[in-house]
C-alpha cells in the first residue's frame, strides 16, 4: 500500500502546484522555460503514475475489503461512466458542454472516480478512487479563486458539441467491449 500512497503523493503533489502556489510555478516558468517545466512536470507525473499502477498492483494482491456493493450498483456506475469520454473531449473542444461543465476534465475525474468507488470496496480500491474525487474536487474549488491554465483547443466550431457526443460515445462502447478489461483484467460485459 505504501507504493501506492508514495505514487499518489508524488502525482497529486505536481498537480497539486497550482493549488498551492501559482506564482511559484509562474516564476519557475519564467526562469527555465516552458518546454523544461513541461518536461520536468511529465517526468514526474509518469514516475507517479508508474508508481500508482505498480503499487496498485500489489495491494489488490491482498485486499482488505471494507465494504461489498450491491450489484444493482454496477449499473449506476456504468451510467455515470457514459458521460466521461465526451467530457474529456469537451476540454479541447470549445462549444455548449464546454460551457456549461465550466471544467469538463474536473467533471469527468470526479464522476470516473465516484463510479468506481460505488462497485469497489476494498482498501486500495478507496485509496485510489477517493484520492482522485478528492483532488479533483480540491481543484476545483481552487480554480473559483485563481486563473485556469491554458488548455490547448481544437478551432471553435457549431458542429464540436456533436462530434464530442459522437466520438465520446463511440470511445465509451469501445472500452467498456475492449479496452477496460485490456488494460486492466477486468471485464466489464455481464
Amino acid at each position: 500500500m505504501h507504493i501506492l500512497i508514495t505514487g499518489l503523493v508524488i502525482f497529486f503533489g505536481v498537480h497539486s502546484i497550482s493549488i498551492i502556489n501559482v506564482s511559484w510555478r509562474d516564476h519557475v516558468v519564467t526562469r527555465i522555460g516552458l518546454l523544461t517545466w513541461q518536461g520536468i512536470y511529465s517526468l514526474i507525473s509518469v514516475i507517479g503514475l508508474t508508481l500508482i499502477i505498480y503499487g496498485y498492483t500489489l495491494a489488490q494482491q491482498a485486499a482488505v475489503i471494507l465494504y461489498l456493493p450491491p450489484a444493482w450498483l454496477y449499473w449506476v456506475a456504468i451510467l455515470l461512466l457514459v458521460f466521461i469520454f465526451p467530457l474529456l473531449l469537451a476540454t479541447y473542444m470549445p462549444g455548449r458542454i464546454q460551457t456549461i461543465t465550466r471544467h469538463p476534465m474536473l467533471a469527468a475525474t470526479k464522476l470516473w472516480a465516484f463510479a468506481h468507488l460505488l462497485v469497489n470496496g476494498n482498501l486500495a480500491d478507496v485509496v485510489l478512487f477517493g484520492a482522485f474525487l478528492f483532488w479533483a474536487v480540491v481543484e476545483r474549488i481552487s480554480l473559483k479563486r485563481r486563473r485556469p491554465d491554458l488548455v490547448p483547443m481544437l478551432p471553435s466550431s457549431r458542429a464540436n458539441d456533436a462530434i464530442i457526443i459522437v466520438v465520446g460515445l463511440l470511445l465509451y462502447v469501445v472500452f467498456i467491449v475492449w479496452l477496460h478489461e485490456w488494460i486492466t483484467g477486468i471485464s466489464l460485459i455481464r
